[in-house]
């Protein structure tokens, strides 16, 4: 008998069998066999600390003891309001209000309705117009679906989209045209733009594509020229991924509305959170009820899950973790030099503790035959890589140990010649 689960991102007619996964712990996934499997991708790019941590656990533990779950709107509790406080003391400078929800996705459609909100309060409409980079990706519900890349992810449901400006991916040599194309956007659309949305650094879903800190830097300038607000979508590259806390740091840059998920719970459970400005809680701060921001999910700041969250940035504070960060950042380093000059591979490039490479191949893009081969041949060798099309990354959790990192280099060194590339 088939299982009645439809998986997320999956073609089940040609992938029918899905690997029953029975415990975790630390960098490694163990099936209902005793099978261990590697965990290279964070499970999805949210594992930080590695699976089942003792103080996140305790954390979870301990707070599902006393409060489980409670209404948000006109209540609050302690897990919420301490790791409020310690998301803005974490945050780039004058991120001062916080709004909680429950994934990325959520986390960006509550960051575009607060921007949009804004000028519609200040009494500005016509600013409603949002720019986005190619290539882009900021999630599946349909105002993020409209911000990311139209294509693969999203033809069906096209209709629904609504209309926004792109600015070209910075591709390394023609940086320039990006930020020429947006002040081109800017000058054309006078007080029209409300705001700019983009993956500091690296494009997660897009293929893992990296672009430098001083064009993140340009675009920001280029915001504060035309009070454009800015948005950092730091779902992905939040929380050491890009080799700092947050990837805007090495822009030396602070966002009007940053949007964090993924790694803020450690992996561990699912929460999300979107920073702003108080400027954006103001224009929604009045006694006409019609003002207010019509926001939220029944499980908005969770106590358990925030009391996880709350663990998390502890472990930041007192645990070497970002020497953990850089150690992993070095390591990457070193086996994509190993891998230079290989004949099957292209395009090699790092961030932080984020590595990727190009198989060449005739077909590529998302939706490269490639893919599936790829990810059987991993799995076999007990690695749990998940490559994007042709595009195979490595984003593991920081306590990998060096011992699993060569393994996963040398499954992907062998790729080429044991699927006869």
């Amino acid at each position: 008998m088939s299982s009645p689960i439809w998986h997320p991102f999956t073609q089940h007619a040609l992938q029918p069998h899905m690997t029953p996964i029975a415990r975790a712990e630390g960098a490694h996934l163990f099936t209902d066999e005793g099978r261990r499997i590697i965990d290279a991708i964070s499970s999805w790019w949210v594992v930080t600390h590695g699976h089942c941590h003792p103080h996140l656990i305790e954390a979870a533990h301990q707070q599902a003891g006393k409060l489980d779950q409670v209404i948000f709107a006109g209540h609050t509790h302690e897990p919420a309001e301490k790791l409020a406080a310690a998301l803005v003391e974490m945050t780039p400078q004058g991120l001062d209000k916080v709004f909680f929800s429950d994934s990325g996705s959520t986390a960006v459609e509550v960051a575009l309705k607060m921007a949009l909100g804004y000028w519609h309060h200040l009494g500005e409409g016509k600013r409603n117009r949002i720019i986005v980079m190619e290539h882009s990706y900021h999630g599946d519900t349909v105002g993020t679906m409209s911000v990311g890349e139209r294509g693969t992810f999203n033809k069906p449901y096209a209709s629904l989209l609504f209309d926004v400006d792109t600015i070209p991916f910075p591709k390394p040599g023609h940086e320039h045209d990006t930020v020429a194309a947006l002040e081109r956007i800017l000058i054309d659309h006078p007080n029209q733009i409300a705001a700019l949305i983009v993956e500091p650094l690296v494009l997660g879903a897009g293929g893992m594509l990296m672009y430098s800190a001083e064009v993140l830097r340009d675009l920001k300038q280029l915001c504060e020229r035309d009070d454009v607000v800015f948005i950092a979508d730091e779902v992905m590259t939040g929380w050491g991924r890009t080799g700092t806390l947050f990837a805007c740091e090495q822009a030396g840059i602070a966002p009007d509305i940053l949007c964090t998920s993924k790694g803020l719970t450690g992996g561990f459970l699912p929460l999300a959170a979107t920073l702003c400005q108080t400027r954006f809680y103001d224009a929604h701060f009045s006694e006409d009820r019609s003002k207010m921001f019509f926001h939220s999910s029944s499980y908005t700041a969770n106590p358990i899950a925030c009391a996880v969250g709350f663990a998390n940035t502890e472990l930041w504070r007192a645990e070497p973790v970002q020497e953990r960060v850089d150690t992993l950042a070095a390591h990457q380093a070193a086996h994509l030099q190993n891998l230079k000059g290989h004949s099957g591979f292209e395009n090699l490039r790092q961030c932080g503790t984020i590595s990727a490479l190009d198989v060449k191949v005739s077909d590529q893009g998302y939706l490269s035959n490639i893919a599936p081969k790829l990810y059987q041949h991993f799995q076999g060798l007990g690695v749990l890589l998940r490559p994007l099309g042709n595009t195979i990354y490595v984003l593991p959790p920081y306590c990998i140990s060096a011992d699993d990192l060569n393994a996963v280099y040398d499954a992907i060194a062998d790729a080429p010649n044991v699927l006869k590339l």
